[in-house]
């Protein structure tokens, strides 16, 4: 079942994406919705199949950005394994999981888009990068982390009911 609903749920997480969060702007920085909902979803306890979320995240976000087609693909499978990994280790604050991994995530991911644009042939300066996309994009995902988390978890609960002990 998490599988299927995978589908729609980043479906609808892009064109959000595309359509009202990337008019958002602070400074060049954008918040990336997506992401968060691979973070979300990969934070949570029963999720068995969260690597497909982040490689259909990928694949899509690879398709409709102006990236290298592998950059987004290998930038959320890279955050799945952190998130895993950050959530089987300090599984007791969720939240704070939420905003951790979201601050490491989002640094990895305008890493490898920056390399992924330099090996490109793109002409681009790392300070401006990071003090005009990077640190603006890391705000507004700071700050979308726990509404996108809280949905995602209604998401989960609702996925995986949890079974009644009489």
């Amino acid at each position: 079942m998490d599988t299927l609903i995978a589908f729609p749920v980043i479906l609808v997480a892009i064109i959000l994406q595309t359509t009202i969060v990337s008019r958002l702007t602070l400074i060049n920085g954008t918040a990336d919705v997506v992401l968060l909902v691979v973070v979300a979803w990969s934070l949570q306890d029963r999720a068995r199949h969260a690597w497909v979320w982040a490689v259909f995240a990928g694949a899509l976000i690879s398709f409709i950005s102006s990236l290298p087609f592998l950059a987004p693909l290998i930038s959320y499978l890279i955050i799945f394994g952190i998130a895993r990994t950050f959530h089987n280790r300090v599984w007791q604050s969720p939240i704070l999981g939420m905003f951790v991994v979201t601050f490491v995530a989002t640094l990895i991911q305008n890493l490898i888009s920056f390399l992924a644009l330099i090996l490109s042939g793109v002409s681009l300066s790392f300070n401006e990068a990071a003090g005009i996309v990077t640190m603006p994009s890391l705000i507004l995902n700071l700050l979308l982390a726990l509404p996108v988390y809280l949905i995602i978890n209604d998401l989960a609960h609702w996925v995986y009911p949890e079974e009644n002990e009489l």
